[in-house]
Order: C-alpha cells, then structure tokens, then sequence
C-alpha cells in the first residue's frame, strides 16, 4: 500500500473527500430528557454483554516513576510494557489533592448548561472542542459520551477559543497539569529506552522538537442500555504514550489481553500510562499498544481525561535500528502524521478493529504486530 501523506493542515480534517454527519444533541441531552439511545449507538448481535460483573480485574503493575533509575523498578516496566502495554504510575510529582482539582474541573464543565458548553463546540471538519466524534458514515456506531478535545502542547498553538473559560479555573489548572505531563512523558520514554538497552533519548528524538500533546475530556452518562452500547469502541491509540487520570469512583476502563478482557482497577492516586501504536513501531513491537474499550454504568456516571503524547504531524517515525535483527526483522515501514491516518481507520473502520484485534493469531503469536498497526504504516516490511 502506497504511503498516504496527510499535511497538518488536514489533521483537523482527515476525511477531506468523505461528508460528514451530524449527531447534534449530546448524551447528557439525551439522558436528562429521559430518552433511549438511538439505535446508532447499539452494537448489534453481540456475543456478550459488556457489563459482565463476573470480568476480572486486570493486575496492572505499580511502577514508581521515582525508583526509574534502579535496575529492579526498570526491568518492573519493561516486563509491564512487553506483557500489558500499560503501568500504573505513581510519585509522578503531583500531589492527590491537585489530581482531584483537576476531576473537579472536568466534572464541573460537562455539568454547565447546554448552551454553555456548546460556546467551544467542534467545528465541522475539526477534532478540537466540544461535542461528538466526527461522524463520516451512515453506519458508523456512536459511543455514548460527550467530549472536550484540545491541544495542549506545543503551547502557541493551542486554539484558545475552544478552551472553556467557564470553570474560571480550568485553564490555569489544564496548563500547570500540561507542565506536569511533559515531565513525565520525558521520565517515561527515557526510562523505557534504558529498559531495552538503549541511549535515553533514543524515543524522544523521533518525538522531535515540536512533539504534540492533546487532552481528551471524557463524560460518560448513564446509560439505559449499557449492555448494548460503550462509551468508547475497542481500540488502540495512535499516539505515542497515553497517560489517564480515571474516575476516582466509577470504573470503566478495560483492556483486552489473551483474547479476554479484563477490568482496569482504580487506583487513585495513580496514572495509567499505556503505549500508543506509534511507540509500538518505534520499539520494533517490543512494546505493545494494547486495545481497550469503555464500558458505561445504567446508574452512575463516570468522566475521565486522556492525555495524548505524540511526535509531531512532519516527524518522521521507524523502528529504532538497534531493535532490528536477523531474528526480529523490521515490522513497520517508515511514516509520519500517523494520527491524521490512524483517524479514518478508527472512526470509519471500527469493525476492522474489532475482528482483526480478536484474532486467534495475535493471540498465539504474540510477536506478530497489530493488523491495523501493519496497515496505516504502509504494510508488513518484506
């Protein structure tokens, strides 16, 4: 397959050719007004219910961020990335009170009134601000959440329109945890390098010097058909590392490995830091980007805040030559402004994700990379 190039310009609207519906009410809207969900949003002919109260919790390792530098806490994540593709993360320099102001912010702006909220709403063809994923097909299923989308790094240039200023504090609060973010996202990959045997910047350089960061506010209403609809489809993110600040409550989050999903555990107090497809194909598939899924509560509501690192739309990204081999050959092609691709795939595609990922043959052959992965890189390396 010939390598598709999307400029950064278009990674705001990465399905140029295809039109684009309209989903005009939020979730929220369709709960307080006591309405059902629209069939688009129903998974059909499911195999199971995805609340199924009997699912494991998923034993996701603790790293401390703090002990990175012995070499017992190093192989501790490099032994967590290779086998789960995500850690739990803690004395990450932030203290639980601000982690709860920053909930607090979250919760306070998806509960303003309609009208409010809608002062930062997406534009069409745009990925920033608040609303709905874009909707490109007749068939495609919504998730059942509402959503605030920004960039937040580099800082000029984020577009401030769609930055809320209703809760007076959000800005200031998004800002210090941008900070904050940036420092761990630098700890990480550096740790994750010297776990392979590798210089510590041997990640960071293919982030580059303009490396993006997005924020993703999440808000998952009650649902009254939770066994039928999700609040986000089953994916892999095309970042480079995700870092989540969960519910301190209500749990949702859940992760497939070994063709079983698993629920991820709250710890509070911790970030859940998983890898994204495109660290996946820097480390050669050492590292795994895992496929997750969230699920929605009939009773409770539930808001999470995703934060996006990746290298820049005009960095080129590849295996690291040091992670190539006789024995592990070069899986993935040279590519770059992976996420404007990865989009089509992730909002077009979504049952292409869920049959390839459940594929026995990723599941016995653990070093085969993803499908999708193998697909937006430009096909399997010959």
């Amino acid at each position: 397959m010939q390598q598709q190039q999307i400029s950064e310009t278009n990674m705001d609207n990465p399905s140029a050719p295809s039109k684009q519906l309209s989903e005009s009410r939020s979730t929220k809207e369709l709960v307080t007004n006591g309405e059902e969900p629209p069939e688009r949003y129903f998974y059909k002919n499911c195999d199971e219910g995805f609340l199924d109260p009997s699912l494991p919790a998923m034993e996701i390792p603790v790293i401390d961020l703090g002990l990175l530098k012995s070499p017992e806490e190093l192989e501790k994540l490099r032994s967590a990335l290779i086998s789960f593709g995500c850690i739990e993360a803690i004395n990450h320099g932030m203290t639980s009170t601000f982690l709860d102001e920053v909930r607090e912010v979250v919760k306070q702006f998806f509960q303003l009134p309609e009208a409010e909220k809608q002062k930062y709403a997406r534009e069409v063809n745009s990925i920033e601000g608040y609303g709905n994923d874009m909707i490109l097909l007749d068939s495609q299923i919504l998730d059942w959440n509402d959503r605030l989308y920004l960039k937040i790094s580099p800082e000029d240039q984020r577009q401030l329109r769609f930055w809320p200023q209703n809760p007076e504090s959000l800005r200031d609060i998004l800002h210090e945890y941008t900070l904050k973010l940036k420092m761990i996202n630098e700890v990480v990959l550096k740790a994750m390098a010297r776990s392979l045997n590798l210089e510590d910047n041997s990640f960071l350089s293919q982030f580059g010097e303009e490396a993006n960061m997005f924020a993703r506010f999440n808000f998952y209403p009650p649902c009254p058909k939770p066994d039928v609809v999700l609040g986000l489809k089953p994916h892999a993110d095309g970042s480079g590392i995700t870092m989540v600040l969960q519910d301190k409550e209500v749990e949702g989050l859940q992760f497939l490995k070994d063709s079983k999903w698993f629920r991820a555990p709250i710890v509070p107090e911790a970030l859940l830091i998983n890898i994204g497809d495109q660290v996946e194909i820097m480390s050669n598939g050492f590292f795994k980007s895992p496929m997750h899924r969230a699920v929605i509560s009939k009773e409770k509501q539930r808001i999470s805040l995703a934060v996006f690192s990746a290298p820049g739309p005009d960095q080129e990204i590849e295996p690291l030559d040091e992670l190539v081999s006789q024995t592990r050959p070069k899986s993935y092609k040279k590519l770059k402004d992976y996420p404007a691709i990865y989009f089509h795939y992730y909002q077009q595609e979504a049952h292409l994700f869920w049959w390839h990922y459940k594929s026995p043959d990723r599941v016995e052959d653990p070093s085969r990379p993803w499908p999708i992965i193998l697909w937006l890189s430009g096909g399997p390396v010959s």
